[in-house]
């Protein structure tokens, strides 16, 4: 007969187990540099009422704290400022003043709006510089109304953000469904675009172009060459404007079948089809050759690293050598726009579910990547709107 025993208790059972096993000790942390130990310093001061109560009151530092209380405060309700912007270029109020100043109720019934309403309205552009009050209970352009109407392809990228709005609604929402079912995703349907889906994206890029090509061509010389390249040219208005600084250069324009075929209607309107070789093709499985520059204008940050690395080896196979690639877009990490690289981009590219910014030493990487050699920046006059680098087929 076994002899019966009491079962051991949860208590003994963790006694035994530490006196068979040894304990488990901690990972030690990782020694932190000054500067990451005077961040946490400057966190705790910045994060304690008391403190911020004692800083606006001095002197000396009631500027610096005013600064940081505008900034966080324009943070939080920058989507009304957003949305203002929105309803005066959706409603063309900053047009209806192109001509001169005009009233309240002459601008309501222009707006089809409430003449409450519309002052309302006028009133928040004008906290925004959209537009200025004038004597006699007039309204005018203002200097960022004016700059706005100079630029056609930010207007339209206003009205396309009505998308991006959709899918921040619930921005917790967008980032656990990594992107899926967005609505700025459906717009960009890159891998089988119809008929319908390449006209509303070729007219967006189409109309947002222009700005983009005066940087490029400004930056960069064409001199010497022979036949430029355009991957993923869209309707061709990067070809175009650089058809008018460089009288002597051919074209090709590499795009999706759909794209391509706008492309070549639209060419062929403003007088180039005879300079044009427009190619209906999938520039991540091969680029024909014939040109010695190949140009990628507003083109690797929509896809990701392997197919941008691709995209650019295909471009090295396709050039002789000597020849040169360009790569233009928006990077991230740009002096005096930080934030346009991630806080927009990245939030942008996420919902449409490929792509990211990357910052101009990561472009360069993948160039190198891709066997080129020579990689340099072109200064732009606006680098927040595009920076371009260059590289070479040794």
């Amino acid at each position: 007969m076994v002899a019966s025993h009491p079962a051991p208790s949860a208590s003994e059972l963790r006694a035994r187990g530490a006196k068979s096993s040894p304990a488990v000790q901690p990972v030690p942390a990782a020694p932190r540099s000054l500067a990451a130990r005077l961040a946490d310093w400057r966190n705790r001061l910045l994060a304690s009422p008391r403190f911020q109560d004692w800083a606006v009151r001095m002197p000396f530092t009631a500027g610096v704290s005013n600064r940081f209380a505008r900034r966080l405060f324009d943070m939080a309700v920058g989507f009304s400022y957003a949305r203002i912007l929105y309803a005066c270029v959706k409603l063309d109020l900053l047009r209806s003043l192109q001509e001169g100043p005009a009233s309240i109720p002459d601008l309501a019934r222009a707006l089809r709006l409430s003449a409450p309403a519309t002052q309302v309205l006028l009133k928040a552009a004008a906290s925004l510089d959209l537009l200025e009050v004038e004597g006699g209970g007039l309204y005018r352009l203002g200097p960022m109304g004016a700059a706005l109407l100079g630029n056609p392809g930010v207007e339209a990228m206003i009205l396309h953000h009505s998308l991006l709005y959709e899918d921040l609604r619930d921005p917790v929402a967008l980032l656990r469904a990594e992107g899926e079912g967005s609505a700025v995703g459906a717009f960009w349907p890159y891998e089988s675009p119809d008929a319908e889906a390449a006209q509303a994206y070729s007219r967006l890029m189409a109309r947002t172009q222009t700005m983009i090509a005066r940087q490029v061509v400004g930056a960069v010389s064409l001199r010497g060459f022979r036949r430029l390249m355009d991957v993923g040219g869209g309707e061709g208005v990067f070809i175009e404007h650089v058809a008018r600084a460089a009288p002597d250069l051919d074209f090709m324009l590499a795009d999706l079948p759909e794209v391509a075929a706008r492309a070549a209607a639209r060419l062929a309107g403003v007088g180039l089809a005879e300079r044009v070789g427009v190619h209906g093709i999938d520039a991540r499985a091969g680029l024909p050759s014939g040109a010695d520059v190949i140009s990628f204008v507003r083109v690797l940050h929509d896809h990701d690293d392997a197919e941008a690395a691709a995209m650019l080896r295909r471009a090295f196979e396709a050039l002789p050598r000597g020849g040169r690639v360009l790569v233009a877009e928006p990077m991230a990490g740009t002096s005096g726009a930080r934030a346009m690289g991630h806080g927009y981009f990245g939030v942008y590219l996420f919902a449409m579910g490929q792509g990211r910014p990357r910052t101009a030493r990561e472009n360069a990487a993948l160039l190198r990547g891709a066997g080129f050699a020579k990689v340099r920046e072109h200064r732009t006059a606006q680098p927040v709107l595009v920076r371009v680098l260059s590289a070479v087929r040794v």
